[in-house]
């Protein structure tokens, strides 16, 4: 069973049409989706001029039936605490938007599906960073594909 969490990056390069993106997510049995990066890309919408093209995009894709929204709650924010906590320790401070998505994606033991290497970086939760290889990462792939 995969269940990812969608790091912006990610979305962005599944609206784009990104093979090895698009066959991921289509393959996931469930896909979080934190309302954090609903926050940075509306912020993009609102910065953009296909405002209302690209909302209605995303409305669709929020309403698949294995797509659902992760809320920041009190388990959420306990873990935002402890991988700061982790990050600062180690020296490894990341952007705090990426750590709350991380924090989603360790609350609902989800691994976080990203463009951006540095999710790495935190040992809590497994991650699957994407590339331009074309080639889905052993670590990503579902049953039934090799």
């Amino acid at each position: 069973m995969s269940r990812y969490c969608l790091d912006t990056s990610a979305y962005i390069h599944f609206l784009r049409g990104d093979p090895e993106t698009v066959a991921v997510i289509d393959g996931a049995s469930w896909v979080g989706f934190p309302v954090i990066a609903l926050g940075e890309l509306h912020t993009g919408f609102s910065l953009s001029g296909q405002h209302t093209a690209d909302q209605a995009r995303l409305r669709d894709f929020l309403a698949h039936p294995v797509v659902e929204p992760i809320h920041v709650d009190p388990e959420v924010a306990r873990q935002y605490g402890q991988i700061v906590a982790e990050l600062r320790t180690a020296g490894t401070p990341l952007p705090p938007n990426h750590i709350w998505i991380a924090a989603c994606a360790a609350r609902t033991s989800g691994v976080v599906l990203t463009h951006n290497a540095h999710f790495t970086r935190i040992a809590r939760v497994g991650c699957v960073v994407l590339g331009s290889s074309g080639k889905v990462p052993r670590s990503a792939r579902w049953r039934g594909q090799e």
